[in-house]
């Protein structure tokens, strides 16, 4: 039986969470970010020993084509020039990176990989940056070095010997880069296999369904100018103070030059309130704070759907007697199915709206109002939409909002998802897809001289689902976390266990590295902030932001190690090593990344000139035509919806859960028990409950509970003596920390209409604990 952490001498290990220090819950009314969020980073430099790399990083992330892009959010880099677009997470996430912390051979020597399953998520990553590729060893459970060549020739054989391509699955998360991307993408088509798994499979592949079916472009419309001129905004299941706490920056300007913002989240949260955005420096000394919301409603979970159908309503009632209501001129011209769609309202009674969007008649038709009342409007939405199974049919409704006053392709207006990795929308732009198109398939076929398979693959539950019927024998993640952030935890540390070979490109160790296959990788790769240095000289990397804007990022600091590739070279050497016989110049393609970027721009659609233009203060921004009212859909017209309202309640006696981030971490990555906007310090195996809920069950505050969760199939998951907080959080539902109530999730409970995990719609039971 392994160690528990606490019994090993590692004392950097408990630099972060502490198990023995009391829970803690005071609720938060301060202002999001400033402040707070300046003593956090501070603190946060001071501990990792970046008090001077950490400003230094501060003055060159997010500027425009010298500085690199923050390897947090997607948020768009402001557009006036600002010196300090940054924010407290991106700080963390760039200081966690920039660690002088180092995982090395000595390291793996002294930790068996049974030991370190052991070790909480927390210690693994906090043992800083890998150094040198390793490789697992089964005779004596550690991990131990390997070269550079061997290991890609460890790939290349064991891709060579499947009795099929589609026995390779190939993951990517958001953090890759757009040249690592294409090349990535390409090694898998050239192999012969769509098995192209992303992130978006988690967490935003209902946004790009829906948009796709309702204008003919899977991404949302709006840019940055548009946030900044718009009447009205709209921000649904969205945390924006720790999702995308730049965002903060738009409200405040928003509110400040008059207009309405409407949040509407189960909870409400810190950035729905009011903030003083830190660069402020007036702002700053006053303790002078803006509003960031003008009307805040709180639906239950998965009630958003029959919010926005009631809005829509409201709209079309009025227009009985008020013909501005609508835009008949752009419904007419622009448009297909609305004579049904509004059949649909009328037909909805009130009664079943209020019940199943949990809000009553009185609020839907505040919102309303602010809707009418506008002349231009953005929606914009994040997971607290998309992850539900009626995840595509959500985003459907509020462009059918959106389409009743004519609120697309024009100034200040239209559909704006927040994209939550820095470049998950730039993977995918730029083939990470495992349904390409034919039009895709063929443009590839054509530039790089392959043949590329014409079979849909596999995405990110039917991969997990493959490699534990053993179809699916290698498994290779670039970058992220794979092992934490599936759901189903022990059914995916299961099935990748049954993998002949894992890869992991990483840059620290985490739980994917100690749940692996018969054979495994560990691939150290140059972070964000890191100068790669190739035969011509720094190379820039791009990436597209969450707003279709694509520009370069430019790495400041010396690798980590020696030892480090960058991802495009890790990827081509695997290519390489197994395609011996191709004729792509993988390692002409490395030398110079233009190179690349030459050939994206004849493979992609909105990539010409891609070497010029990516180069123009703030890059360029991939064409939109739904932007300019051309829609690429069947009726070449933008299409409503007529889907009929989901039914949301739970059964009695369960709760609707839903998972979500605490402030003080990012996606897998945690860097402390404390949840500063919740007013959580000390705790994350909590669950936040409505306090009648809590009297029900006679439960109190920090009580013990189980929870238990029951899948599709009848088949029920279970959490143990997780402590119980009374929150604002409408009745029949609660909600905890992803990834540790990733395991509520079954495999199996994914979105018919999108094929995400249901992570932000649990059914579960809450008891005291036994």
């Amino acid at each position: 039986m392994s160690a528990s952490p606490e019994e090993q001498e590692r004392p950097e290990a408990r630099v972060g969470p502490e198990p023995d220090a009391e829970p803690e819950f005071q609720p938060y009314h301060h202002p999001a970010a400033g402040w707070g969020a300046a003593k956090s980073v501070t603190r946060f430099m001071a501990r990792e020993g970046a008090l001077v790399d950490g400003p230094r990083a501060i003055m060159k992330m997010n500027h425009e084509n010298t500085g690199f892009d923050c390897p947090g959010c997607a948020w768009p880099d402001d557009t006036k020039g600002l010196h300090l677009d940054i924010c407290e997470n991106g700080i963390k996430h760039v200081t966690w990176e920039m660690t002088r912390k180092r995982v090395g051979r000595e390291f793996f020597a002294t930790h068996s990989v049974t030991e370190l399953s052991g070790w909480s998520d927390y210690d693994l990553e906090n043992q800083g940056r890998l150094t040198e590729p390793m490789v697992y060893d089964p005779d004596t459970d550690h991990y131990v070095p390997v070269s550079w060549k061997d290991a890609f020739d460890l790939v290349g054989r064991t891709l060579r010997a499947l009795d099929s391509p589609h026995q390779a699955s190939f993951y990517t998360s958001g953090r890759l880069g757009n040249e690592a991307t294409f090349l990535y993408q390409l090694m898998a088509r050239e192999l012969g296999t769509n098995n192209l798994p992303d992130c978006s499979n988690m967490c935003h592949e209902a946004s790009g369904r829906a948009l796709q079916a309702a204008l003919g472009t899977g991404k949302g419309t709006v840019d940055l100018k548009d946030w900044e001129t718009t009447d009205a905004l709209f921000i649904m299941g969205v945390n924006v103070a720790s999702n995308a706490p730049r965002m903060l920056t738009a409200l405040s300007e928003a509110h400040h030059r008059g207009a309405q913002i409407v949040h509407i989240n189960p909870l409400v949260e810190a950035g729905a309130t009011r903030t003083i955005i830190p660069h402020d420096f007036k702002d700053m000394a006053t303790f002078h704070s803006t509003r960031t919301s003008t009307l805040n409603l709180q639906p239950r979970i998965g009630g958003d759907m029959a919010l926005v159908r009631g809005m829509a309503k409201a709209i079309l009632e009025q227009s009985d007697s008020d013909p501005k209501a609508l835009d008949p001129e752009f419904i007419e011209r622009h448009t297909t199915g609305f004579e049904e769609y509004r059949a649909l309202c009328e037909a909805a009674p009130w009664d079943e709206i209020e019940n199943q969007s949990g809000i009553g008649r009185a609020d839907i038709l505040k919102a309303a109002r602010v809707y009418r009342e506008a002349d231009r409007s953005i929606i914009s939405w994040c997971l607290g939409l998309t992850q539900h199974e009626h995840g595509v049919d959500t985003v459907r409704e509020i462009v059918n909002l959106l389409l009743l006053r004519g609120n697309l392709g024009r100034e200040g207006a239209g559909p704006s998802p927040v994209r939550g990795h820095s470049n998950v929308q730039g993977n995918r732009t730029c083939g990470i897809d495992h349904h390409p198109t034919e039009e895709f398939l063929d443009r590839l076929a054509k530039v790089c001289k392959i043949e590329p398979p014409r079979e849909h693959g596999l995405d990110t539950i039917g991969t997990i689902q493959a490699m534990h019927r053993g179809d699916v024998r290698v498994f290779v993640g670039m970058g992220g976390n794979f092992a934490l952030a599936a759901p189903d935890t022990p059914y995916t540390h299961e099935a990748l266990s049954r993998c002949d070979l894992t890869v992991q490109v990483s840059t620290k160790l985490n739980r994917s590295h100690i749940v692996h296959g018969r054979r495994a990788l560990i691939l150290p790769c140059l972070g964000r902030t890191e100068k790669d240095d190739q035969r011509n000289g720094v190379q820039s990397t791009s990436v597209e932001d969450s707003m279709s804007m694509v520009h370069l990022s430019v790495g400041m600091k010396r690798p980590a190690s020696s030892h480090l590739l960058s991802e495009p070279a890790i990827v081509a050497g695997m290519a390489r090593a197994a395609l011996p016989e191709s004729e792509t110049p993988w390692e002409w393609y490395i030398e110079d990344y233009d190179r690349i970027r030459d050939t994206m721009a004849q493979a992609l659609d909105g990539f010409e000139d891609f070497n010029r233009r990516v180069r123009l203060p703030l890059g360029f921004r991939i064409k939109q035509p739904a932007r300019e009212l051309v829609f690429l859909t069947p009726s070449g017209r933008a299409e409503f919806s007529t889907a009929e309202l989901p039914d949301v309640l739970p059964d009695p006696g369960m709760l609707a859960l839903g998972t979500m981030r605490s402030h003080d971490q990012w996606n897998t990555t945690i860097y402390s028990d404390n949840d500063r906007y919740r007013g959580i310090k000390n705790l994350r195996t909590l669950v936040f409950m409505n306090q009648d809920d809590m009297r029900e069950r006679g439960i109190s505050k920090f009580d013990p509970v189980d929870i238990t969760s029951t899948a599709k199939d009848g088949s029920q998951r279970r959490l143990n003596g997780y402590l119980a907080i009374p929150y604002d959080i409408p009745r029949g539902c609660a909600a905890g920390y992803m990834p540790e109530m990733n395991v509520l999730c079954a495999l199996g409970d994914y979105s018919t209409q999108s094929d995400q995990p249901i992570m932000k719609h649990v059914k579960v039971t809450i008891t005291p604990a036994a």
